[in-house]
């Protein structure tokens, strides 16, 4: 059977199409691992957690004795209280001797498991001593695994297991334990206020201050992509560019895992012959918008949970507010930890151009902003913007001017600072809707000048936003215009600029620059 293209749950090379993590493995073993650190990967749902695991369960199984587990086992029960606990842990860990999964561990750690299982009490000294006698019965050095911590890391019964295990990890040169605890899900443990409320404080002060940094990067590099897709290319013989199709994929997507194998995904099981091309992938980008997934549905309940999130987002997308990077701001750290938001060292931006267009989809389409008049307005003109398949970006503009300037012609001068990419957007969004997708280039986001890409059934616009500084100023935008026209390969651009002098003249005219054409509107 072929390998195919897999978006549920973790990868596996013999079976799935998939970049190539080996080296990231052999990296987390020889830096974290053999050094017997204990460590936290926590990175955004569906990024690979799992599948990291799994290949480094396989490498070290050769010579070490180890525990991969899961807290989804366990079941809400078992955090009742640390004796149900540390039963249900204990039966995890008899679990996979028996199966054959943890090796080099003699039998008799079977039966005394067996044995304290069938205590009445058995709590957490007695668990410690447990876990010292297992790997004083081996030769191998013993390596415990748990994914999907954030099944219990909000709860105390939990956090106290931690502390048994800092306990026995400061005094290693005197007690065996575990070489090395590898905690996998969302939340740092180094930040789990963001999950704990605040009249539960104390489960924050946990002794866990020994989680050393994890700095290896699980996202997917252009390379990365390119890798996988040759493979796929041997198999399937597509024709494709595989460096264009792949850095295209990147551009989107950032390398989040799953969104670069979501969008394989879909292209692998069109069956179009150009589905591995950039309009396929252009296709495959509207689908992946138009749908509802886990990671979607996660990326939501997340803005609901956490109001003063949803306020940065908005910030970012239509404020142009730049916001620095400060490792001590709880909001900056939360929205990195859920994937929302990159960091270039300074500064924060968006995490990749599909959480961009799945946001601002999200804020223009609730019913507060689908009643208003520009949105009405933009719905009921639709129809007349496309000629033979194509947008009248032009039409478009000018009927923006109209509208806009009847609705808000006497709003003063930080109404549009502040909202003018935001109802111009609110304009295009049902014009394009199911048809195509924008999104802001990160280097022109700020207060002065946006830039707006525009994908429209294969084709793309340039449309540059800005406020009026005066002559010299918009000459430069012009300019800039067109040096994103060269980029793009365009000979047509278009340029809205919001200008605050009474004596403005609105409306739309055509600039010619040496061979291209840029169409300009005041508003």
């Amino acid at each position: 059977m072929r390998k195919y293209f897999n978006t549920s749950g973790a990868c596996f090379s013999d079976i799935h199409y998939m970049v190539d993590i080996t080296s990231r493995a052999e990296r987390i073993i020889q830096e974290l691992i053999s050094q017997q650190k204990y460590f936290t990967i926590n990175c955004a749902r569906q990024f690979g957690k799992t599948t990291i695991l799994d290949a480094l369960y396989q490498k070290l199984k050769k010579d070490h004795s180890v525990f991969f587990l899961s807290f989804e086992d366990m079941g809400s029960a078992a955090f009742m209280d640390e004796y149900q606990f540390c039963k249900t842990f204990l039966q995890l860990l008899k679990a996979q001797i028996v199966c054959g999964m943890t090796e080099g561990i003699s039998e008799t750690v079977v039966k005394q498991a067996d044995e304290q299982m069938q205590q009445e009490i058995f709590g957490f000294p007695m668990l410690k001593d447990f876990i010292t006698d297992l790997c004083l019965r081996t030769d191998r050095a013993v390596v415990l695994m748990i994914d999907e911590v954030d099944a219990a890391c909000n709860n105390q019964v939990f956090l106290d297991f931690l502390g048994i295990l800092r306990s026995m990890y400061q005094r290693r040169r005197y007690v065996r334990t575990f070489q090395s605890v590898v905690l996998a899900g969302v939340y740092d443990i180094k930040n789990l206020k963001c999950k704990i409320q605040s009249q539960e404080q104390r489960k924050y002060n946990s002794p866990w201050n020994i989680s050393a940094d994890f700095n290896i990067d699980l996202s997917f590099s252009a390379a990365d992509i390119a890798g996988m897709l040759q493979e796929y290319e041997k198999d399937c013989r597509t024709g494709m560019d595989i460096w264009q199709v792949s850095r295209m994929l990147w551009d989107y997507t950032g390398g989040y895992p799953y969104l670069v194998t979501r969008l394989c995904k879909w292209m692998d099981d069109s069956g179009k012959a150009d589905a591995w091309s950039k309009e396929g992938i252009l296709e495959a980008v509207r689908i992946l918008l138009s749908e509802r997934n886990s990671l979607f549905d996660s990326l939501t309940e997340k803005l609901t949970a956490y109001p003063q999130l949803k306020e940065m987002m908005e910030a970012l997308l239509f404020q142009g507010q730049s916001i620095a990077y400060n490792p001590d701001d709880d909001e900056v750290g939360m929205a990195l930890m859920f994937g929302f938001i990159k960091t270039d060292g300074s500064l924060v931006s968006i995490a990749n151009r599909i959480f961009e267009m799945r946001l601002y989809n999200l804020f223009l389409t609730t019913p507060k902003v689908q009643g208003s008049r520009l949105y009405r307005s933009a719905t009921l003109d639709r129809n007349q913007f496309v000629e033979n398949g194509h947008l009248n970006m032009r039409l478009v503009l000018e009927k923006f001017v109209i509208h806009f300037n009847d609705l808000y012609g006497n709003q003063n001068m930080t109404f549009y600072e502040e909202d003018g990419r935001r109802y111009f957007l609110l304009y295009l969004r049902p014009i394009i809707n199911g048809t195509g997708n924008y999104y802001i280039e990160a280097e022109t986001r700020s207060r002065e000048r946006t830039d707006v890409i525009i994908d429209y059934r294969g084709e793309q616009i340039v449309v540059e936003l800005k406020i009026w500084r005066g002559n010299a100023y918009h000459t430069r935008g012009e300019k800039q215009l067109l040096d994103y026209l060269d980029y793009y390969h365009l000979k047509r651009g278009y340029m809205i600029s919001f200008n605050f002098n009474k004596k403005k003249e609105s409306g739309v005219r055509e600039v010619l620059i040496e061979d291209r054409v840029i169409i300009e509107a005041v508003v």
